[in-house]
């Protein structure tokens, strides 16, 4: 039977090193992104034997086309066992009286609406197919637990983020549907550069902060995804190992 997986923000990044490591693993991969030339270029650095990893451009936040993801997958496939809702932004790291409403929408709807409309048309799928059930695993974020200054937005829809991650792991149970929640902090990517250079802390300073390889984070991903029915990770957080997190920085 072919194994089958959605990774939305699959361009680059996390997402990308995700789709490596569940194709890896035996997965056929969808790879989401609305960059249709990024989500191309991950194809051509992936393996080009059988099971494939296939681009499907679309925006998250537009539920006709997630729908349009998940009809196509039913017909080509019939059935998913893995979502990795990947995809995310953040916000102007600005004082929350200089945030502009847009910003705090558009954060809103990537973050939270997107992972929400894909893990529904997800959840109907699996609850339809032979067998039934399957693995939604989110990203997190180590803001899931604790803030940077100044990024209300990305805060809080990571907080909101571990909410829908209870809320599908409580009603998925009679359907043989887990969620897992993957909290990834300071992973080295073209977005988590930044670290490398200095970031705000609490205190006020600007300090560097230490990186990890974002493969670590695909081999997380595919972990999880490759448990045995009947087990499922809730939550896991990797992280650089000694970035200003546990205790006071």
């Amino acid at each position: 039977m072919n194994k089958v997986a959605v990774v939305t923000g699959g361009g680059s990044g996390i997402g990308q090193s995700a789709a490596f490591e569940l194709q890896k693993s035996g997965f056929t991969v969808y790879i989401v992104g609305r960059r249709e030339e990024e989500l191309k270029k991950t194809i051509k650095m992936s393996d080009i034997n059988d099971p494939k990893i296939i681009a499907f451009p679309a925006d998250i936040t537009n539920s006709n086309e997630v729908k349009s993801l998940f009809n196509k997958i039913k017909n080509d496939f019939g059935r998913i066992d893995v979502l990795f809702n990947n995809a995310g932004m953040g916000a102007p790291r600005v004082p929350i009286e200089e945030l502009k409403e847009e910003d705090w929408r558009k954060t809103v709807d990537v973050n939270l609406t997107g992972s929400f409309l894909c893990a529904q048309q997800a959840v109907k799928l699996m609850k339809e197919q032979n067998p039934k059930g399957g693995r939604i695993i989110n990203n997190g974020s180590i803001s899931a637990h604790s803030p940077r200054p100044d990024t209300i937005a990305y805060t809080a829809t990571k907080h909101a983020i571990t909410g829908l991650t209870k809320s599908l792991a409580l009603d998925g149970r009679k359907f043989d549907i887990t969620c897992s929640q993957i909290d990834i902090g300071n992973a080295d990517t073209a977005i988590g550069s930044r670290f490398k250079s200095g970031v705000p802390q609490a205190n006020g300073e600007m300090m560097v902060e230490p990186v990890f390889e974002s493969i670590d984070c695909g081999k997380a991903v595919a972990y999880i995804a490759n448990l045995p029915k009947g087990t499922n990770i809730l939550n896991i957080t990797i992280m650089a190992s000694n970035m200003p997190f546990v205790g006071r920085g």
